[in-house]
């Protein structure tokens, strides 16, 4: 058993959240009970994601995406009105790790996707993500097998850079727009989540190879990461609620 405020508090500070302005409030969303056994994590904040995370007897909820953006209606309309209900009715907490999670240096997204992708984070790109040389120069066919390992799923490709990769840069999630500071940087690889209208003609008249690997599939590390190490330094349990999205 451990307190609810004690756990929120160590991600606040492990995170370094007040570095990371986000699009929405992050760390505690939605207050439920005080004392917590187990930990639930999951990628976005859903109500089938609440009500999996109930069933296995969870009372807080760690999430990458969470209920509430900027850019989103104050408006309580039928969805955000269920989601809510899910969380009042089964006294679980909700917290929210955005950015903040995508940059960390042990437990974040890109670093995890640097790691197992053989890239060395020598540089940040764009705050949040990580550039850096290839450990061994590989050709997109090799690279994209090695992706295709690490997400477990097909990576959509745009293979119009070097024969032979040299450096890449990661920035999980959807973050095709940052295309074009890979160019700048001069990049030989750009992966992300997702892909945009104009990136194929974007890559390809700039000479680069763009991977989207998946908004998802690229960010169900992070979350896992910061859960297991709550449970570590609190003594508790903790589960991933893997909800796959073809996103």
């Amino acid at each position: 058993m451990a307190s609810r405020d004690e756990i929120l508090a160590f991600c606040d500070d492990l995170l370094d959240v007040a570095s990371y302005p986000d699009y929405g409030p992050i760390g505690l969303q939605v207050g439920g009970a005080d004392e917590v056994r187990k930990v639930a994590c999951g990628v976005s904040a859903s109500r089938d994601l609440f009500e999996r995370a109930a069933e296995a007897g969870a009372q807080l909820v760690l999430v990458h995406h969470g209920l509430f953006w900027e850019r989103d209606s104050r408006v309580v309309g039928p969805v955000l009105r269920e989601r809510l209900r899910t969380l009042f009715d089964t006294g679980l907490t909700l917290a929210a790790y955005h950015l903040a999670l995508d940059a960390h240096e042990e437990l974040g997204n890109n670093a995890f996707l640097a790691r197992e992708l053989g890239v060395e984070p020598e540089q940040r790109f764009v705050d949040v993500g990580w550039g850096g040389a290839l450990r061994e120069p590989a050709a997109i066919d090799a690279f994209s097998a090695r992706v295709q390992g690490v997400v477990d799923r097909m990576p959509l490709v745009f293979p119009y850079g070097p024969e032979q990769i040299r450096r890449a840069a990661i920035c999980s999630g959807g973050a095709a727009s940052h295309l074009t500071d890979a160019i700048d940087a001069g990049y030989d690889l750009f992966l992300t989540g997702e892909a945009a209208e104009p990136t194929k003609h974007l890559a390809k008249e700039a000479g680069i190879h763009f991977v989207a690997a998946g908004h998802y599939a690229t960010e169900t590390s992070g979350v896992q990461a910061l859960a297991a190490k709550v449970a570590d330094r609190f003594g508790i349990e903790w589960e991933f609620v893997d909800l796959p999205n073809p996103v």
